[in-house]
C-alpha cells in the first residue's frame, strides 16, 4: 500500500478538486434549472440561439474555451481589465479562475439533463394545479421540480464529476500553480513530466478513476431510486 501514500501536495489537489467541483455544482445547479425550464416550457425568438450558445461548450476544444475565457476576463480582456482597473479584481490564474473555467465547461451537462427532465413532466398536471387556484411559483416548486427531481440531481453529479476531470479550460485560464489551482488532472499532467514521476501519476489517476465511478453509480442509484418512488 506504499504506493498510495499521498504527500501534502497531492492531497492538496485532491482537496481542491472536490472544492472546485462542489463550489461549481452549487453555482451551476440553480442557474441550469432557470435556463433549463426555460428551453423546455418557453417559445420565444431566437430560442434555438440560446440553446446552441448554452450548448457551445460541450463540443468545443477546452483548450478554446479557456482561450476565450482569458481573452474575456483576462488583466487585458474587456470584462478583466475593467475588473482591475475598477475593483482591483483579477480573476485569471487564480483559484476563481479554475472554479469559472470548470462551470462554463459543465454547465452544458446540468442544464442537458434538466431540460430533459422538465420535458418528461406532464404538463397536465401543471394545469391541474393551476386551475384549482396554485400560482406559477407554487406549481414550479410542488410540482414541477419534485417530478424533475431525478434528473436535476442527475445533471447535478454529472456536473461534480465533469469538474472533476476538468483540463483543458482551467490550465489555459488558471495555470498549473501548486495549492491555488492546480487540480488533480493538472497533478497528474505535472507528474507526468516529471522524470520518476510515473508513481505519483499512477497513484493520482487511480483516485481519479475511483472517484468518477463511485459519481457515476451514485447517479444511477439517486435516478433509479427516484423513479421507483415516482
Amino acid at each position: 500500500m506504499e504506493a498510495f501514500n499521498f504527500t501534502y501536495e497531492e492531497f492538496q489537489a485532491i482537496a481542491l478538486s472536490l472544492k472546485v467541483a462542489a463550489i461549481c455544482s452549487l453555482i451551476s445547479l440553480p442557474i441550469a434549472i432557470g435556463v433549463g425550464w426555460l428551453l423546455a416550457r418557453k417559445k420565444f425568438p431566437g430560442k434555438w440561439f440560446v440553446d446552441g450558445f448554452v450548448q457551445l461548450p460541450l463540443v468545443l476544444p477546452p483548450v478554446t474555451t479557456g482561450y476565450l475565457l482569458l481573452i474575456t476576463f483576462g488583466n487585458r480582456g474587456f470584462v478583466g481589465k475593467f475588473l482591475s482597473d475598477h475593483f482591483q479584481i483579477q480573476i485569471s490564474f487564480t483559484f476563481w479562475a479554475a472554479i469559472l473555467a470548470s462551470t462554463v465547461v459543465s454547465f452544458p451537462l446540468v442544464v442537458r439533463a434538466i431540460k430533459v427532465a422538465v420535458e418528461m413532466v406532464d404538463r397536465e398536471l401543471e394545469l391541474a394545479a393551476r386551475t384549482l387556484g396554485a400560482g406559477p411559483w407554487k406549481v414550479f416548486f410542488t410540482i414541477t421540480i419534485p417530478l424533475a427531481m431525478p434528473g436535476i440531481l442527475s445533471g447535478l453529479i454529472l456536473c461534480f464529476a465533469r469538474c472533476l476531470g476538468e483540463f483543458g479550460a482551467t490550465i489555459t485560464f488558471a495555470g498549473n500553480i501548486v495549492g491555488q489551482t492546480q487540480t488533480l488532472p493538472l497533478a497528474i499532467y505535472a507528474a507526468m513530466e516529471v522524470p520518476g514521476g510515473e508513481m505519483i501519476a499512477f497513484r493520482l489517476a487511480a483516485f481519479s478513476v475511483a472517484l468518477s465511478f463511485m459519481a457515476m453509480v451514485g447517479s444511477e442509484f439517486i435516478n433509479r431510486k427516484l423513479i421507483m418512488k415516482t
